[in-house]
């Protein structure tokens, strides 16, 4: 008997009725291929656990995901890993758009397989960004106050980067202005942009 968790019931009750098809299916499918798999709530949604973390599945207004934790590390028939960020899986609407239960059962061994061996997934290499243009009004009001000045050069990068972000993304002059204005004090006193929502 798969043990099933009361509140995945829940979670596919209150989905569209478009998901609970699909969730019902790939649940169905998850404890065919894995009987040993456990139920449980993670981040809001459903997930299979099975020495650690192997697989979740959500619905939303208008699809469903179904994730394989692991799935950088699982190939399909044209070698292509089977993970979210490859698209499989996401944007479902429907169960006819999940492979067949077999290719889907597959799946499903090969993740309890690497769980089970305890294979780790590689880090993506952090993305680069691009550098940091400091605007010419907030260049210009930076020339004129010393220590927002002073501040601002001895700030991190990503510090430096939210205060340019947040003035540049004003709709507004007016805006812009008031950001710079809001920005410079707030540098004169040391503070960084999100200063309010840091520990003290």
């Amino acid at each position: 008997m798969p043990k099933h968790d009361r509140r995945v019931d829940e979670y596919i009750a209150k989905s569209p009725d478009f998901a609970k098809p699909i969730l019902t299916h790939v649940r169905k499918v998850v404890h065919g291929a894995c009987p040993d798999v456990e139920e449980t709530l993670k981040w809001g949604a459903p997930t299979f656990m099975y020495n650690g973390i192997l697989c979740g599945m959500a619905s939303f207004k208008n699809h469903c995901h179904f994730i394989l934790w692991k799935g950088r590390l699982i190939l399909d028939d044209e070698g292509k890993p089977v993970s979210a960020a490859t698209g499989h899986f996401r944007n479902l609407t429907s169960v006819s758009q999940l492979p067949s239960d077999r290719v889907l059962t597959g799946y499903i061994k090969e993740a309890k397989k690497l769980n089970e061996s305890g294979a780790k997934v590689p880090r993506s290499p952090p993305k680069k960004r691009a550098p940091i243009s400091v605007p010419a009004v907030l260049r210009s009001a930076l020339a004129s106050n010393a220590k927002a000045r002073t501040a601002f050069e001895s700030f991190s990068p990503s510090h430096k980067r939210e205060y340019i972000e947040w003035i540049t993304e004003a709709k507004t002059d007016e805006t812009r202005q008031r950001r710079v204005d809001t920005a410079i004090e707030w540098m004169a006193e040391g503070k960084p942009r999100n200063w309010k929502y840091m520990k003290r």
